[in-house]
C-alpha cells in the first residue's frame, strides 16, 4: 500500500485513527458534519461582517479574520483527514506533508496572534473608554491583522526549512491523522536535536507571550470591571470577555501542552484528542461563542437573509 526507498521516503502514510476503524463511518459522518457546518459559520461570519454597516467596530474586524483563519485551519487537515478515516489510513506525498504542515502551523500561529489582538482591543474598550476609538483607529487594526499573518508564517517558515534538512530513510508511517511537527521528527534519521529547540524556542513568541499578554490584559480588565459600582454594569462588561477567555484557555492551553511539553510526558493518543479539539471543535465553536451570541450579529443575519428573500 505504501512503500519505502532503501534511501529516502518519497511519501508518508498516515495511519490516522486505528482504533476506531470499526466505527469508521459514523465517525467520518461527524467530522463532515462538523467541517460542513464550521465552512457555514464562518462563512456567514466573513460575508456580514463584510457586507453589513452595524459590524464595523473593530472588535468584528478582527472576528472576520479569526473566522478566515479558522476556514483555513480545518481545510488544511480535515478533508485529507477524512480520507484517512474512510480509507483507514492514506498516503501523501513528502511536498504535500510538508505543504500541509505549513499551513496548519501558519494558521494556527495566526490565530494566537488574533486572539491576543481580540484581548487588546478589548483592554482598550473597557480599561480606556475615552481614547478607544483614537487609538484603536484604522491604521493600529489593519497593523495588527497584517502583523499577526506575516509573523506566524514567517516563524513557521523557519521550522520547514529545518524540516526539509532532515533526512528520512526509514518507516513512513505517520501514526498520527495528518502531517504534524513531533509525528514527523520522530521518523527522522538525522539528528533532529536542532529542529527541536527550535518548536521550544519558537513556542515563546508564538504561544507563551500572547498568552502572558492576554492574562495581563485581562488582569486589567478585571481591576476595572470591579471598579463598576453597578451590578448590572459589571455582568455587562464580563459578558463580552467571558466568551473571549473560554476559547483562549482552550486553545492555548492545548498549544501550550502538546507543543512546549516534552513528549514523554504524554501520550500520541493524548495529542491526537487535543489536537481534535483545537482543530475541529475551536472552529466550530468560534463562531457561536463570539458571534452567533451577539445581538448585533443577530440582527445582521436577519437583515442578510430577509434581503435575499
Amino acid at each position: 500500500m505504501h512503500q519505502v526507498n532503501s534511501t529516502t521516503i518519497t511519501e508518508f502514510f498516515i495511519l490516522g485513527f486505528p482504533g476506531l476503524n470499526d466505527y469508521k463511518f459514523p465517525f467520518f459522518s461527524i467530522v463532515l458534519l462538523i467541517y460542513s457546518m464550521t465552512i457555514c459559520e464562518n462563512l456567514l461570519i466573513i460575508v456580514l461582517v463584510s457586507t453589513s454597516q452595524r459590524l464595523r467596530s473593530p472588535m468584528y474586524f478582527f472576528l472576520g479574520h479569526l473566522a478566515l483563519s479558522d476556514m483555513v485551519l480545518v481545510t488544511s487537515v480535515v478533508p485529507k483527514m477524512l480520507e484517512v478515516i474512510i480509507r483507514e489510513g492514506s498516503a501523501i506525498p513528502f511536498v504535500g506533508c510538508l505543504a500541509q504542515f505549513y499551513l496548519y502551523g501558519g494558521t494556527v500561529s495566526a490565530e494566537c496572534y488574533l486572539l491576543t489582538a481580540m484581548s487588546y482591543d478589548r483592554y482598550l474598550a473597557i480599561c480606556k473608554p475615552l481614547h478607544y476609538t483614537s487609538m484603536m483607529n484604522t491604521r493600529l487594526r489593519y497593523l495588527l491583522i497584517f502583523s499577526s499573518w506575516a509573523l506566524s508564517f514567517m516563524f513557521v517558515l523557519i521550522t520547514l526549512v529545518l524540516l526539509c534538512d532532515l533526512d528520512f530513510c526509514g518507516p513512513n508511517v505517520i501514526n498520527y491523522f495528518f502531517c504534524d511537527f513531533a509525528p514527523l521528527v520522530q521518523l527522522s534519521c538525522s539528528d533532529t536535536t536542532v529542529v527541536g529547540i527550535d518548536v521550544v524556542i519558537l513556542s515563546v513568541p508564538i504561544v507563551l507571550i500572547p498568552f502572558l499578554f492576554i492574562i495581563i490584559s485581562y488582569v486589567h480588565i478585571f481591576i476595572t470591571i470591579f471598579g463598576i459600582s453597578s451590578t448590572s454594569g459589571r455582568q455587562k462588561t464580563f459578558s463580552t470577555c467571558s466568551s473571549h477567555l473560554v476559547v483562549v484557555s482552550t486553545y492555548c492551553g492545548s498549544m501550550l501542552i502538546i507543543y512546549m511539553v516534552p513528549n514523554r510526558g504524554h501520550s500520541m493518543a493524548i495529542n491526537k484528542f487535543i489536537s481534535l479539539v483545537y482543530i475541529v471543535l475551536t472552529p466550530l465553536c468560534n463562531p457561536m461563542i463570539y458571534s452567533l451570541r451577539s445581538k448585533e450579529i443577530q440582527s445582521a443575519v436577519r437583515k442578510y437573509l430577509t434581503s435575499n428573500k
